[in-house]
């Protein structure tokens, strides 16, 4: 019989000759991938998708390099020409051997999420909407302060959130799922290649989502965009704001991450909390209270209580009083800012004299206080607004 490939004729029962050239034939016969008559023809191939290394850690890397016959320094360089140099062209990666690198481009690439619509605010936000692999999107927003010279980015740990807060647009679409820690350090890292590495001066979580249920993928993000050899922005000048998910915020305090603690108050009472922020019944605010005093023990650090004035609900003399009862014996510092109103919520936006005197009544009886401006309003950017691209509108 004739092999379809071409080659010799070999009859069954007689013993096969031991030409060199013949066995050469078989062997290359014998490879599923190719036809002899066509050699760039492939059989019974499946293609290969890449793995996108955004978001692997160091260690990871360096695992990459064992697994393709490196030493694990090979990971550490790796990581730094992603990281830090930003460089995700393998071939251009010169301290790596040219089979390392021809390897590494078969099965790597290093791609942020792709970004759908850029809004920018009268006041100089810009709102960034990113979309997903799965097609899911999230946002992300860059708030200048040219008075003090810094510049704030706000991110997204989840699509949605599953708290359900009363107030929040995120809330209003629920929870679809957490993002992985590519999909955090994307939004940062297209920041940084498309408008450069000053771009951002301090991230704040505080976008779409509740970090602290997805604490293990925010540390690890956090822990790249500090390291030295990754994105080498400072821990410190790094915030993760939470609703008050408390064994995530003791988790937090025994981690040793260095980030800041700001936590979303908006209500100095048990009872006034439970009417906005449904979690308050799990998580009680007593209990909430004694969490934060282990958690500011334990790092040495002061917390951001975030509380936004909602006309006729959280802004009179006795929540002034509440208030400051509550925060007793904690070291912290209080950001007010007016609540941002969202379509078909039972909310008012209360006058800016009414916040000044609410700041004025509160400073006296707690260690700072500090009155936000609301950026992006106009965009849906501001604080409680974001609703990753979905038909969220907001009242005028």
């Amino acid at each position: 019989m004739r092999n379809t490939c071409g080659g010799r004729i070999f009859r069954f029962g007689r013993k096969q000759p031991r030409d060199p050239k013949i066995m050469r034939e078989q062997k290359v016969r014998a490879r599923p991938q190719t036809c002899l008559k066509n050699p760039c023809r492939v059989l019974n191939s499946i293609p290969m998708t890449k793995q996108n290394l955004i978001g692997y850690t160091s260690a990871q890397m360096e695992q990459i390099m064992i697994d393709l016959g490196e030493k694990p320094y090979r990971g550490r360089q790796l990581f730094k020409w992603l990281y830090k140099i930003r460089q995700y062209d393998f071939e251009l990666m010169t301290d790596l051997s040219r089979p390392t690198r021809d390897r590494l481009a078969e099965k790597f690439v290093f791609e942020t999420p792709a970004v759908k619509d850029v809004a920018e605010s009268s006041d100089g936000t810009r709102k960034f909407l990113f979309e997903l692999d799965d097609g899911l999107c999230v946002e992300t927003v860059v708030i200048p302060d040219a008075e003090s010279g810094r510049c704030t980015v706000c991110v997204s740990s989840q699509v949605g959130c599953a708290l359900g807060c009363r107030f929040c647009a995120t809330g209003i679409l629920g929870y679809e799922r957490d993002l992985s820690v590519g999909e955090i350090l994307g939004q940062l890292i297209h920041l940084r290649d498309q408008h450069g590495d000053d771009v951002f001066t301090n991230v704040v979580f505080m976008g779409m989502g509740e970090p602290l249920l997805n604490l293990d993928n925010v540390l690890t993000a956090i822990s790249i965009l500090s390291d030295g050899a990754g994105m080498s922005h400072a821990a410190k000048k790094v915030t993760i704001s939470t609703a008050g998910i408390i064994p995530a915020i003791e988790q937090l305090a025994d981690s040793g991450c260095k980030a800041r603690l700001a936590v979303s108050l908006n209500a100095a009472t048990q009872e006034k909390r439970i009417k906005i922020m449904p979690l308050s019944r799990k998580y009680p605010l007593n209990e909430l209270m004694t969490a934060l005093k282990y958690y500011t023990s334990r790092t040495k650090t002061r917390v951001t209580f975030e509380y936004a004035l909602f006309a006729g609900f959280n802004d009179s003399l006795e929540d002034v009083r509440a208030f400051s009862r509550l925060v007793q014996g904690i070291p912290c510092k209080i950001n007010l800012l007016a609540y941002n109103p969202v379509n078909n919520l039972p909310f008012d936006r209360p006058s800016p004299e009414k916040l000044d005197w609410f700041a004025r009544q509160l400073y006296p009886h707690v260690p700072a206080v500090t009155v936000r401006k609301s950026r992006g309003v106009d965009i849906g950017a501001a604080c409680g607004q974001l609703a990753g691209g979905a038909k969220v509108t907001r009242r005028e």
